[in-house]
């Protein structure tokens, strides 16, 4: 008996000490919670770069899912100002979570208008606002079209901004913040570019890309203290991108692998989809393949390659991602980096050293 109860005893004490445990270990959560709200909410990163040129993919997908790889948006750091080039699905919560206030984003640019270039441009505008209460709203440049596309999302989002200012006041969220004041620009011919800003130390420039039936299609060419970056937006293969790309630290070119895009095309047809491979076959005909931008980049002398618009998705098998590559690495001998999502890269003043890293 008296073992029977020493047993009991123990049991007892043992799920004590599971609660106490328990109990501590959700205090425990709940302070370690605290000091990671704290961190990310005094966080900005914009703060902690040095003066440069510096830029991130906030998607480097394409309309196909990819775990790694949302839809196309990329940000641009200079100095201290913050940009969004493309506001495709996922943009805005991976802008967040490299660390940057969407408060602080001085402009949008829109390359084009298929869906997985725009289809987070709501969200964005709407954290745009909210974060940091913002009182005007934020420049959106586009060729035209742009302006149907900043009234449908506006009026899409409508009734939500009247739900915010109703609940939070005007003095916290002041409804003039919301939404997009548009920029239009007209396209500039094939052999020239459009300045859309420009300052002492920075230039923002447009020039035409080849993207038909989609007209017009642009990519956009950033310089800021001597540092350079060149994004050809979706485009063949095309001359109007090798011409801005020239000498330039980083050309960011969209990529699609044929020999990959046949085993979707493939599969479609297996599964009795024959829409669907007519389609896997259709979309290849407007990009560029990931040897035709390492020809680009060579031929621009270009000094880093960074592709972006990754179709299809590359799961993480060992392997796939040289395979989409093919031979592009012969054919371009700097560095060339398949894009994920966070990949960023840094271009300080007064240096050439091109500093990369994943955020993520």
């Amino acid at each position: 008996m008296k073992l029977h109860r020493i047993v009991w005893s123990l049991m007892g004490l043992g799920l004590l000490l599971g609660a106490l445990a328990y109990w501590f270990r959700a205090e425990l959560s709940v302070a370690l919670a605290q000091r990671v709200v704290a961190s990310r909410m005094s966080a900005d990163g914009l703060s902690n770069l040095p003066d440069g040129l510096h830029l991130g993919l906030c998607g480097a997908g394409s309309p196909m899912p990819d775990d790694r790889r949302m839809g196309p948006c990329t940000v641009v750091v200079a100095g201290k100002r913050l940009f969004v080039f493309d506001a495709g699905n996922g943009s805005s919560r991976n802008i967040g979570k490299m660390g940057f206030v969407h408060g602080h984003i001085e402009a949008i640019f829109l390359t084009h208008f298929h869906s997985d270039h725009i289809d987070g441009l709501g969200e964005l505008l709407l954290q745009r606002w909210v974060s940091t209460g913002n009182a005007a709203p934020v420049p959106l440049f586009g060729p035209p079209g742009v302006e149907r596309v900043a009234a449908g999302t506006m009026q899409a989002y409508e009734l939500d901004r009247n739900y915010r200012v109703a609940h939070h006041g005007d003095a916290v969220l002041p409804g003039s913040g919301f939404g997009a004041q548009v920029q239009v620009f007209e396209p500039p011919s094939a052999d020239q570019r459009r300045v859309l800003i420009k300052d002492d130390d920075l230039e923002i420039a447009a020039f035409l890309v080849d993207h038909s039936p989609v007209t017009p299609a642009v990519g956009y060419r950033i310089s800021y203290k001597g540092r350079s970056i060149v994004l050809s937006g979706d485009t063949v293969k095309n001359a109007a991108v090798q011409r801005e790309a020239a000498g330039v630290d980083v050309l960011v070119h969209d990529a699609m692998s044929p020999r990959l895009m046949a085993l979707l095309t493939q599969g479609a047809r297996s599964a009795g989809r024959p829409l669907v491979a007519t389609l896997m076959l259709d979309i290849q005909n407007y990009h560029a393949t990931p040897e035709q931008a390492a020809e680009t980049a060579r031929d621009a002398q270009a000094r880093t390659l960074l592709l972006n618009h990754i179709a299809p998705p590359l799961p993480p098998l060992p392997g796939l991602e040289k395979a989409f590559l093919g031979d592009a690495s012969a054919r371009f001998k700097g560095p060339i980096t398949v894009g994920r999502d966070g990949d960023f890269i840094s271009l300080p003043a007064g240096s050439d050293a091109i500093d990369f890293h994943n955020r993520f």
